[in-house]
């Protein structure tokens, strides 16, 4: 009797399986949130607060909170990139930017003087980024300001699964790179 019962339960998950890989190609399709499954893989070389962050923003798009989720994922990308930029110690900002040699932490470079934006081209300069690359984050950082503050901005399923993936793609790059 037992047999029987793990017997359907086996070919219910099965079922389920297969179902949603059917349905998830099909663009506007809740199965296409199994998806965010393989993204999930990704955030195991994060830190723990990186990755609840991208976890965060994952559950957000599981919950049709697109906006949410697109604000969520960038917060744990520039929290990646403010670790990877400091990495050396600050050493190496120190020297990019000579104004920031009284700061001791990234913290306090944060609260003073280094806006997001600011970051992310001292990345570029620094050679963790190419030009391109640099465009490209002021551009997520652009669109993540369209979902944190009010804006006629309204991402669906397709958009928020790119920014997240995309994100979280262009951490792994990075990881392979050192200052």
């Amino acid at each position: 009797m037992k047999e029987f019962f793990l017997d359907i339960l086996t070919n219910t998950k099965r079922f389920e399986s297969e179902s949603h890989a059917l349905f998830s190609k099909y663009e506007t399709s809740p199965s296409r949130i199994i998806h965010v499954d393989q993204s999930r893989k990704q955030l195991q070389h994060l830190s723990l607060h990186q990755s609840k962050l991208f976890e965060e923003s994952l559950l957000c798009i599981e919950q049709k909170l697109y906006r949410a989720s697109i604000v969520m994922a960038w917060a744990g990308f520039i929290d990646y990139l403010e670790y990877k930029i400091t990495s050396d110690g600050l050493k190496k900002i120190k020297l990019i930017r000579p104004a920031w040699a009284k700061y001791k932490s990234i913290d306090e470079i944060r609260d003073t003087v280094g806006t997001e934006h600011e970051l992310i081209t001292v990345a570029k300069e620094m050679g963790l980024i190419s030009k391109a690359e640099m465009k490209r984050l002021h551009g997520d950082l652009s669109r993540r300001n369209e979902c944190a503050h009010p804006s006629p901005y309204q991402p669906d399923l397709n958009e928020s699964l790119g920014y997240v993936a995309g994100l979280i793609n262009f951490i792994e790059k990075l990881d392979k790179k050192s200052l």
